[in-house]
């Protein structure tokens, strides 16, 4: 006698996605909004603070279509908030070096003049080569400082953009 298997095949997608370690429960929670269910998560040996995420969903999702637009949505709202995350430092860095080459410079100038006996010429060298040594402190501190206060804002309504998506695909997902 035969019996008839009453379990039904499902298909699934499948997709790996690489973030930071630091956004790994945003990108969970923004992938279980679009219907995918995460299996399992691995540290990457080429990218040290990231982590390779394995997600699956059912390819006979409701909506699918609208859901893959929301997701792309939150993908690039992701990505620009990644951005500004990190070019919060980034030109007060490049500032800090720039003017710590600059009293550099103006130290080994120093040094030779001294040699050639040229002591006032040298003298002025020396002090402005150690304050661009100790300026960059400061200078770096206060852009990081301003660039923060202008960037908190925009990533908030990254932030903001992304939530309005999770609602609309959570109002697909719930039809």
């Amino acid at each position: 006698m035969a019996t008839k298997n009453e379990t039904s095949f499902i298909g699934y997608d499948y997709q790996n996605v690489i973030v930071k370690c630091s956004m790994e429960s945003v990108y969970t929670d923004g992938y279980t909004i679009f219907g995918w269910v995460l299996e399992e998560t691995s540290n990457t040996i080429s990218n040290l603070g990231s982590v390779i995420m394995k997600f699956k969903r059912d390819c006979n999702i409701r909506n699918k279509d609208e859901l893959i637009q929301l997701q792309r949505q939150f993908e690039v709202c992701m990505s620009e908030i990644e951005t500004m995350e990190s070019s919060k430092a980034t030109g007060a860095v490049v500032g800090a070096y720039l003017m710590s080459v600059i009293g550099t410079v103006s130290l080994a100038g120093s040094v030779f003049t001294y040699r050639v006996e040229v002591l006032p010429l040298s003298l002025i060298l020396s002090v402005s080569g150690l304050a661009c040594w100790i300026i960059p402190i400061f200078h770096y501190w206060g852009n990081r400082k301003r660039k923060m206060n202008r960037l908190v804002p925009l990533i908030n309504q990254k932030y903001d953009e992304i939530f309005w998506t999770f609602d609309k695909a959570n109002a697909l997902l719930t039809e």
